[in-house]
């Protein structure tokens, strides 16, 4: 009885590990359900399949319970960021990019590749179709650091 508290106590200890020191699913996550897994094994030996079923039902119960009060607390949200991003890592070259410039492929565009426009490097996006280095490319629409640009027939 005694080796069946003390796994569950483990278990207990290392899901809380994993959930609050590291999170992700790592070596106390793995630990807590090995620990699970050897304690209900422990009960079904000792004590037999209703006992195990037992435990079972209440674990999941426990972990439910545990799930919903840590979800309904402020403690994620301490935990969490809440400042807005609201810059862009734009180059001051894309930045000066407008709709109606022209310029060259200096990479293939395969949805995404480098041109020339106005004599700056900028990364740029096809509006859908590849283009072949050299091809002559119009800027569609800028928006923020995406620059959408389509063949032209220069």
């Amino acid at each position: 009885m005694t080796v069946i508290i003390i796994l569950a106590a483990f278990t207990l200890i290392l899901g809380l590990i994993e959930i609050f020191i590291t999170p992700g699913f790592g070596l106390a996550g793995i630990g807590s359900i090995i620990c699970a897994l050897a304690d209900v094994v422990l009960i079904y030996t000792d004590y037999g399949f209703g006992w195990a079923c037992g435990a079972v039902v209440i674990g999941l119960a426990v972990l439910g319970i545990m799930l919903y009060i840590v979800a309904h607390s402020r403690t994620f949200d301490r935990m969490s960021l809440h400042t807005a991003i609201t810059s862009t890592n734009a180059t001051t070259d894309q930045l000066s990019v407008k709709p109606g410039d022209t310029g060259k492929a200096l990479t293939r565009l395969a949805l995404v590749g480098n041109a020339t426009i106005g004599g700056k490097q900028v990364e740029v996006k096809s509006s859908g179709e590849f283009i072949n280095p050299g091809t002559p490319v119009r800027v569609v629409s800028v928006s923020e650091a995406t620059i959408i640009v389509e063949k032209t027939n220069e």
